[in-house]
């Protein structure tokens, strides 16, 4: 494919969405990483959150974390590009010990990841003695290491139901918790805010949740909901499980990205409004150009944000950044990680 046959192949998808120029600048760094990428026979995977221009060029795979870490387990190729955050390219590598990762950016951190340490757990395990650990997949590998199992949003509350136990340890997105306990019927606590003094014996528990948070679903609202609603009466709101529960109350729907995606592809309605990050939702307004899209863009993933075409163009030329994980570190997590592949 020419470069020209590359900027015609996205003005198809994203003319209404990037400005031309934009987009013939950008089709060239999309060829070139095209190029790169065969040479070096490398994969790339993009995350729903991935900016227009790049999410609809450059990866053979997009998805969201449980699709991509499929994929990742999956692949043959040598070099893994993953254009995500870097607890996704942490998963990849956790999975494909053998195999070059690479993030194209340099740091692409996470605030529900840096919300909680592998030492927040040991203590939390100390407290809590022989409560199996599940830990959201959007935490770093040493946190991982220190799981009985993995879960996305996707598939949390079936994680936690497949257990079978009366307790469990769900980290460390609060929301997504407290939403997952409504699901499961699970009565839900939050150590981080129970006095030294008093003991897990003493506490009512059926979930024991931490206060970590999305930087970005945290700021959706229900006076947010309720604004759209009077301007927009038909509208269908789509939220994501880390929004809050009365945000997800409010909702018409909610689910992982990827099942907005599929709601969105598989139901009619006037028009639609994903409270997630704001590049998914110009992503599926280009995937579904018959179908319209209010945008809710006050707030975007400075993280996901990080990650660029001209940065993945320079990750593929010079082999940057690689990520390593500890082996010792690695072989714990990939079981937790291997476990949540295997729920679905």
């Amino acid at each position: 494919m020419t470069v020209e046959e590359t900027y015609l192949e996205m003005k198809a998808k994203l003319e209404k969405i990037v400005p031309d120029f934009e987009l013939r600048y950008k089709a060239e760094l999309a060829y070139e990483i095209n190029q790169l990428k065969e040479e070096k026979n490398a994969v790339i995977l993009g995350h729903n959150y991935m900016e227009p221009a790049l999410f609809h060029s450059i990866p053979d795979f997009v998805g969201d974390s449980l699709a991509l870490s499929r994929k990742a387990a999956q692949t043959d190729k040598d070099v893994i590009v993953f254009c995500g955050v870097r607890f996704m390219a942490e998963t990849a590598k956790i999975l494909n010990p053998q195999r070059i990762v690479l993030l194209p950016a340099k740091k692409a951190g996470c605030s529900l990841a840096a919300s909680i340490t592998a030492e927040d757990v040991r203590k939390l395990k100390e407290q809590f003695p022989g409560v199996p650990v599940v830990t959201y997949v959007n935490t770093y590998a040493d946190v991982k290491s220190e799981s009985d199992v993995c879960c996305t949003s996707s598939n949390a509350a079936a994680v936690v139901e497949s257990l079978g136990t009366d307790t469990v340890m769900f980290l460390p997105d609060e929301y997504l918790a407290k939403n997952v306990a409504r699901d499961t019927g699970k009565h839900i606590i939050f150590p981080t805010h129970t006095p030294h003094s008093q003991s897990s014996t003493e506490l009512d528990y059926q979930l024991i949740g931490w206060h970590g948070k999305c930087e970005v679903h945290e700021k959706f609202t229900v006076e947010d909901i309720s604004a759209v609603r009077q301007q927009f009466p038909d509208v269908v709101i789509l939220s994501h499980p880390e929004c809050s529960p009365e945000v997800v109350d409010a909702s018409d729907f909610s689910g992982s990205t990827s099942a907005m995606i599929k709601f969105v592809e598989q139901t009619s309605a006037p028009r639609y409004l994903l409270l997630t990050e704001c590049a998914m939702g110009e992503n599926v307004a280009a995937s579904n150009p018959d179908k319209e899209m209010l945008g809710l863009c006050s707030v975007r993933c400075p993280h996901m944000n990080e990650i660029t075409l001209e940065d993945t163009l320079d990750s593929l030329r010079y082999n940057q950044y690689v990520i390593e994980v500890p082996e010792d570190i690695r072989v714990k997590a990939a079981q937790a990680v291997e476990r949540m592949i295997a729920i679905g």
